[in-house]
């Protein structure tokens, strides 16, 4: 069974120039993806590319009681999301 995934609305909200398809589209095609095991609630960090071919890194929950992903925050890669990944 595929995972449902959703994309937050505040995403496009705080940046304008990256719609839900391509946030979408880069979680699709993520090239790295690692928990974040030092919070609470588990989230974790993806990179992917988007529709338009830009690297995104993007942020997500995941429930897995409704085996649901929400992905909250999203904007192009920067320099420390690559570190953290092990990417840089």
């Amino acid at each position: 069974m595929k995972q449902a995934v959703s994309v937050h609305g505040r995403v496009h909200e705080r940046r304008p120039d990256i719609a839900e398809g391509d946030v979408l589209a880069a979680w699709g095609s993520r090239i790295c993806c690692q928990a974040r095991t030092s919070l609470q609630s588990p989230q974790y960090l993806a990179v992917g590319f988007d529709r338009k071919g830009r690297a995104l890194q993007m942020v997500a929950a995941y429930d897995p009681k409704s085996d649901r992903v929400l992905i909250f925050y999203a904007m192009q890669v920067t320099a420390k999301a690559l570190r953290e990944l092990g990417l840089d």
